[in-house]
């Protein structure tokens, strides 16, 4: 199998850096929406993965989908690439200007469009946040349920293909995107999709873009569903002798066809490190966070079959947060899990990395994963959306040892050769981005990548659209 692309070799390979007349033209049209300062490039070229600071050599901070359009036709005529960005949350390089070029910023582009409850739907523009998303329509009734940790905007999380905590349940946004507005590596606007709930009309062009990276087009307004709060809610936390029982527990509650909502695996390490940071006395031992959504019954009875799976399963110490204060204390320290492990070991780094396997095959994917980290000495966290099959390795490295990078390596190779031979996925939800282009081949095979190849030189035939990531051309 292939390995991912050295890290020396990434940055700045074939450089088309922002030509004087293009900069000329941006700034014309944008004024002191354009800029070149430093600590504005620098802030543009990094995200949360490991990879080293690769600015663009401008940014410009749009506000409509007509200035996006701007940007990108002014671009396109001078060839020079151009990059999304939305919050920087991302894990796999995706940001990074490796070819140089324009950084487009969305992240003013941040109003609710249009609120249609009866339909369950919104539109928003792509610089929309889940958080603000949901602040905003908390008055109607409804929300949106993807969730992927980090407050990414919705724009970013098309076009990753984000999931995240409620994916077992409500799908991931694959599922959950109706429609969007795209603009085109011409600089054409076009719309995908309905507010329709299904459609035969045509190729499936929203699918297209959802999960392209930015490398297709640059969404800008994306219409999506909504669901009705559950009227009950209920977590609980149960802890495992080990990582296996607790998979087991998972794999049995799927397959009996429990309806729960979110299912989270937190490993030793992990509760150790959310203990030390968000002030907790969790038990250090594997631990399933659990959501359970319905009526009050339904719940109930949900939380009840779940219990007594578990401790078929050695589960014990189950603990119960029905009220929201409870359940946000609880939710809050799985998302600062993350942040949590990195004061485990300060001035690290964390190489985060993703598989999702059928979750026949995933006690035995996680389990060897964790046997070769422990054996490899590097310290470590796990967490997993367990119920659909993913899960998360972290390890946690001094950014100034090769050594300990090409130790992650290795794992976090091995890692992956694991999931595509359990009929599984080089990543689940982190995306392509730089880091795992040299997994699509082994995963995808060479006839599914050429057709890919075949539709971004269609619709990109310059290479301006986030070029260098997911697929080489």
């Amino acid at each position: 199998m292939n390995a991912p692309i050295p890290e020396h070799l990434l940055p700045r390979r074939e450089q088309r850096p922002v030509p004087p007349a293009l900069l000329a033209a941006l700034q014309q049209h944008f004024g002191d929406r354009c800029s070149t300062a430093t600590a504005v490039r620098e802030q543009h070229g990094r995200d949360e993965s490991t990879y080293p600071m690769t600015p663009p050599d401008a940014v410009v901070f749009c506000e409509s989908t007509a200035d996006v359009a701007t940007a990108v036709r002014l671009a396109a005529a001078h060839a020079t690439p151009v990059i999304a960005f939305g919050t920087g949350s991302s894990l796999e390089g995706h940001l990074l200007a490796v070819h140089g070029g324009l950084s487009i910023d969305v992240s003013r582009m941040a109003r609710l469009v249009a609120v249609d409850a009866d339909d369950l739907t919104v539109t928003v523009q792509a610089g929309v946040t889940r958080e603000q998303l949901n602040s905003e329509i908390r008055d109607t009734g409804l929300f949106f349920p993807i969730d992927p940790g980090a407050n990414a905007s919705l724009g970013g999380m098309a076009a990753t293909r984000a999931s995240g905590t409620n994916a077992v349940r409500y799908g991931t946004m694959r599922e959950n995107v109706l429609a969007l507005t795209v603009v085109t590596a011409s600089g054409e606007v076009i719309r995908t999709g309905t507010r329709a709930r299904k459609s035969a009309a045509g190729y499936d062009l929203t699918r297209l873009f959802v999960g392209s990276e930015g490398t297709l087009g640059i969404i800008t307004e994306l219409t999506l569903r909504l669901y009705p709060l559950p009227e009950a809610v209920s977590a609980a936390i149960c802890h495992f002798p080990d990582i296996a029982a607790a998979v087991r527990t998972t794999i049995q509650i799927i397959q009996l066809g429990v309806p729960i909502a979110r299912c989270e695996l937190l490993d030793a390490n992990a509760i150790r490190g959310v203990n030390r940071y968000a002030g907790l006395a969790l038990r250090e031992q594997p631990m399933l966070l659990m959501e359970f959504h319905g009526s009050p019954a339904g719940v109930q009875e949900q939380a009840e079959t779940v219990q007594d799976i578990a401790r078929e399963h050695g589960g014990a110490d189950f603990e119960w947060a029905r009220t929201p204060e409870e359940r946000t204390r609880l939710w809050a320290a799985r998302h600062k899990a993350y942040f949590a492990a990195l004061q485990m070991r300060p001035g690290c780094r964390s190489l985060s990395t993703d598989t999702c396997v059928p979750i026949s095959h995933l006690a035995e994917s996680i389990d060897e994963s964790v046997r070769e980290a422990d054996a490899a000495g590097l310290p470590y966290w796990v967490v997993g959306h367990v119920g659909d099959g993913n899960f998360h390795l972290s390890y946690l490295l001094d950014p100034n040892s090769p050594e300990e990078m090409a130790t992650a390596e290795t794992l976090s190779h091995k890692m992956v050769q694991r999931a595509i031979r359990l009929q599984g996925t080089c990543t689940g939800e982190h995306g392509i981005g730089l880091h795992k282009m040299g997994y699509l081949v082994d995963e995808a095979g060479v006839g599914a990548v050429e057709v890919m190849k075949s539709i971004k030189r269609a619709l990109d035939p310059l290479n301006i659209m986030n070029p260098g990531k997911v697929i080489a051309v």
